[in-house]
């Protein structure tokens, strides 16, 4: 049998404490703890501690990726109208940063994008002039935001996927006597266009992603009651029921795209939820929970199913903590000997 040094090259290194960045399936010996050790990649995922947010704050928009992620909008709590929201940050990988406001602030809209320099923003809810949710649609390239055509049926809630040239706005919760919709538009980079087709249950305050405007997947939400575990899928055309999160919640966020996805937090009344699961493309699995149960994080979060955010939201009190989801990631395990 070959040994450790006959395949790696070297022996089993000495070191008084664990190296700093050690390869993955190096091997090396403790010697102030008396352990062998070695850096394991484990496929499950796991979340870990990121940068905060300037400015705390829950239900708002998110777009990006982990390392380049964009923030808008959004609550910071009452007293209102001031507890709406325009900041916008931008995040790194490592910290966030305060960018021009939105033209509008606003909570509970939705955002898409595939970079934190190209984004879209749309629909909400404001105080002033009236108290009811908007139709609001906004540009943002990289510098600012830019008005730009709104939706064709004002919602709060709503779900969304895709870019700021090819989005999709479905679902949500739209003024009186309207209330919660299964409606959907989608946006060419100029205009909306309401599709013939809608949602097989009519629901807000649930999780979304895609890629595009003709590959979404929405799941969980309210009506706003009960709770939905319910997941349906958009190919452009229609929307179709698959299977349900293990999970029923709503208030929950997403990332990824339609045939694989994350879907993590939410609340479960009168509780905040730290559950993520994910998607295959045919069935959801739970796997490793978040590290602080909260919901209100941006419907669409930044990322994929294998680097994601988990970002701001309610724990119940507010919060502007930020979490990395990787998958798989590596871990230094302890290596059991016997003598």
């Amino acid at each position: 049998m070959a040994t450790y040094k006959e395949i790696l090259g070297t022996a089993v290194q000495n070191f008084s404490s664990d190296p700093p960045s050690p390869d993955t399936g190096q091997v090396w010996y403790n010697s102030t703890t008396g352990q062998f050790k070695y850096k394991d990649v484990i496929t499950a995922g796991a979340w870990a501690t990121g940068g905060s947010l300037n400015t705390a704050r829950g239900l708002f928009g998110g777009a990006g990726t982990q390392t380049a992620a964009l923030t808008f909008g959004g609550d910071a709590n009452p007293p209102y109208p001031a507890g709406l929201k325009g900041e916008t940050e931008s995040y790194n990988g490592t910290t966030w940063t305060e960018l021009n406001n939105l033209n509008t602030a606003r909570s509970v809209l939705t955002g898409v994008g595939a970079t934190n320099t190209a984004a879209l923003a749309f629909g909400g809810f404001v105080f002033a002039p009236v108290t009811a949710p908007v139709a609001n649609t906004e540009n943002w390239n990289g510098t600012s935001w830019t008005s730009v055509t709104s939706l064709n049926q004002a919602r709060q809630l709503p779900g969304g996927a895709g870019t700021n040239t090819a989005a999709l706005a479905f679902g949500g919760e739209g003024p009186p006597p309207i209330g919660k919709t299964g409606s959907t538009e989608s946006w060419n980079g100029t205009s909306w266009t309401t599709s013939p087709a809608t949602m097989n249950t009519a629901r807000f305050a649930m999780g979304s992603c895609g890629a595009t405007n003709t590959a979404a997947l929405a799941f969980g939400g309210a009506e706003p009651a009960p709770l939905y575990a319910d997941t349906e899928i958009w190919n452009g055309t229609s929307w179709t029921e698959v299977n349900n999160l293990n999970t029923a919640r709503s208030y929950l966020s997403g990332a990824g795209t339609n045939t694989a996805a994350l879907g993590f937090g939410g609340t479960i009344p009168p509780a905040r939820s730290a559950a993520t699961e994910t998607w295959n493309g045919t069935s959801w699995s739970s796997v490793n929970s978040m590290n602080t149960a909260r919901s209100g994080l941006a419907v669409e979060g930044p990322g994929t199913n294998t680097a994601a955010l988990a970002v701001g939201g309610f724990t119940p009190t507010l919060t502007g903590a930020t979490e990395e989801w990787d998958a798989p990631y590596s871990a230094t395990e302890t290596i059991t000997t016997t003598t």
